[in-house]
């Protein structure tokens, strides 16, 4: 891990330019934009960046919820082992998107899971009790942080929702057509397929089965983390059960 701006001889000038990027990076967040600009410096002044090379875990599970994240660069992976020690990937956090959040605010005060480095990868950490502060100091922050964790237990429940009640086909088609864009361009799959068909509650063997039947059709093309979507229509139509009109 490395720490950002810690160069000894010009700790103003590097904790001044810190400052500043956080500030910039936090006003043009999609989480965060049109707050106010006091609400921003709040939690600006608390932030610290970090570089991590991949792989290099970030927290584990069960520790002490001292910070969350805010990816600037690169990517974050959170997933959790069974008992036999498995790993499961529950989701891949990407540039802009915040990791953890939550749990600054949960009772017990402890990471619900361990994130990892995805690729060389760059954050910037926000303290508990900053954030914590800063929702008490501007209310208007805490009410969109508790817009977003409510949309993104919406999300969890229409997940759960779809997994116990589609197969096979329909969840993999409803994961590929939600990542597909307009111009057609390729799919990149943010993890493994033994991680992703743990993801979606099927086995590997069937996943690799599917997309290899499905290039077969003219589907989709590509291999391994990389695929594009040939024939989106018949995928809709697939994944059509589970789409929701809100």
């Amino acid at each position: 891990m490395t720490f950002i701006n810690a160069t000894p001889g010009g700790a103003a000038d590097a904790q001044q330019s810190g400052f500043r990027e956080a500030s910039s990076l936090l006003g043009t967040n999609a989480l965060l934009q049109g707050l106010p600009a006091p609400a921003l410096q709040d939690l600006a002044q608390h932030a610290l960046a970090r570089t991590h090379p991949d792989g290099e875990t970030l927290f584990h599970e069960g520790e002490a919820a001292c910070h969350c994240l805010l990816v600037a660069q690169g990517a974050v992976e959170v997933l959790r082992y069974d008992a036999t020690g498995e790993e499961r990937m529950l989701h891949c956090f990407t540039p802009g998107q915040w990791v953890a959040e939550a749990a600054m605010f949960m009772p017990h005060g402890l990471y619900p899971m361990t994130a990892r480095a995805q690729g060389a990868t760059r954050v910037w950490r926000i303290p508990r009790q900053a954030l914590r502060t800063a929702c008490e100091r501007h209310p208007s922050l805490a009410l969109r942080l508790l817009e977003s964790l409510s949309l993104r237990l919406y999300h969890c429940v229409n997940e759960v929702d779809w997994l116990t009640s589609s197969n096979a086909q329909q969840r993999l088609a409803a994961y590929l057509v939600a990542r597909c864009s307009e111009g057609g361009e390729p799919v990149e799959l943010p993890t493994s397929q033994r991680h992703l068909a743990a993801r979606l509650g099927i086995r590997a063997e069937t996943l690799n089965r599917l997309l290899a039947q499905w290039q077969a059709k003219g589907w989709i093309r590509g291999e391994r983390r990389t695929w594009r979507l040939c024939d989106a229509h018949q995928l809709r139509q697939l994944a059509a059960p589970g789409t929701r009109t809100f």
